[in-house]
């Protein structure tokens, strides 16, 4: 499978419906496509849709129209979990630990940082240049920090 970066849009989205039909099918997966179905696996609310392939290839989701992009939701998830399985930025891996250690399930946690990270990268756009990792960094310690939401 190539890397994401190598592919379109719609090859994008093909791989992540492929690798849940090949989970739902008991197919075998390569590595990456294993990580991709264990992620659509975390989300019910997905599943649907990438079970309806003709209707997500081609969508475009609108935050104005108040549609939640599925494959940028799951691609944050991924993205994390690379981050905190090579340690880079370096820590994130312990204030995963720390947050994910006081919360019901690590995926919870997860959802914390990939809001730190979709901030990251929403101020990295805007200002035209790449994601400031310290402060990302410090975003997600902040968060290992403080008081579990909801307890």
């Amino acid at each position: 499978m190539p890397i994401f970066d190598t592919q379109s849009r719609d090859q994008l989205r093909r791989a992540y419906i492929d690798a849940w039909r090949k989970h739902r099918e008991g197919l075998p997966m390569e590595p990456l496509e294993a990580q991709i179905a264990d992620v659509v696996a975390l989300h019910p609310e997905y599943q649907a849709q990438l079970e309806r392939s003709d209707d997500v290839v081609d969508r475009d989701y609108s935050p104005e129209g108040g549609q939640s992009n599925p494959f940028l939701h799951m691609g944050l998830h991924l993205a994390v979990r690379d981050q905190i399985g090579t340690d880079r930025p370096p820590g994130i891996r312990a204030a995963f630990e720390a947050l994910a250690g006081r919360m019901s399930e690590p995926h919870d946690a997860e959802h914390q940082i990939i809001e730190c990270l979709a901030e990251a990268l929403w101020e990295a756009q805007r200002a035209g240049r790449p994601p400031d990792e310290q402060a990302y960094l410090r975003r997600v310690q902040g968060l290992a920090s403080r008081p579990v939401r909801g307890r």
